[in-house]
């Protein structure tokens, strides 16, 4: 079954109140949930992640910089406040990271991106056959996963939906943009293992007029009948 991950983000960024409103929606039948590694300090993020742990979660931590010390930094603080996932890193970092994760003796898995990442908010470029050999580059390596943005690619996403989900055989992410139920149904044919909203569900885009709360349980009773 694809897994619906709420990221407790909008704009890039962690939302101050995440606590509250993980607090809220916890018992919509969530069972995975994460953040950005910008917009709380790291004693927020502890309570934050304790809170998930307690009500029995899977956490994802998600890293998005272009700077391999931030990077670095981002990927620590994942292992400290105990996260499940760290998904985002690029996928120039990705031989390092492993080995820092080995290094470390962490329990956590690592869901980079491949291809070419560009600008902020990212966007994704490249040929859809050099996307495919970065994510084979990615597998060789012993990636856990990886974290696409398919919904930000320049070039024929559902060409590159097609050929990813045929020739890599990890655990794929979708990531950024998801903000319809045509893609979620999308997503859902092609079997990936999961998908993140963050921006959409604050901005209601699934249940117009309704509350966090009602946009989760929506995206997930969509689930239920695919």
């Amino acid at each position: 079954m694809t897994e619906f991950i709420f990221m407790l983000t909008h704009h890039d960024v962690t939302v101050k109140d995440a606590i509250k409103v993980f607090n809220e929606v916890k018992d919509t039948g969530l069972r995975c949930v994460g953040c950005k590694d910008v917009g709380l300090s790291e004693a927020e993020y502890e309570e934050l992640f304790k809170c998930m742990r307690k009500a029995g979660m899977t956490t994802f931590f998600e890293v998005v910089t272009y700077d391999e010390n931030k990077h670095f930094s981002g990927v620590d603080l994942a292992i400290r406040i105990g996260a499940d996932y760290v998904v985002g890193g690029m996928p120039w970092f990705t031989e390092k990271t492993l080995a820092y994760i080995k290094e470390r003796g962490a329990d956590i898995k690592y869901f980079p991106y491949i291809g070419k990442i560009e600008g902020h908010p990212c966007v994704l470029k490249g040929e859809v056959d050099e996307i495919i050999e970065d994510g084979r580059r990615a597998e060789s390596l012993g990636v856990d996963g990886i974290n696409l943005l398919l919904y930000r690619y320049t070039g024929n996403q559902k060409e590159l939906l097609e050929k990813v989900t045929k020739e890599l055989k990890v655990p794929l992410i979708i990531a950024g943009s998801v903000d319809s139920f045509e893609k979620i149904k999308e997503l859902v044919k092609h079997n990936v293992w999961g998908f993140t909203i963050g921006g959409a569900i604050f901005e209601k885009k699934f249940a117009p007029g309704g509350d966090i709360k009602d946009q989760i349980k929506s995206v997930l009773n969509f689930i239920e009948t695919l």
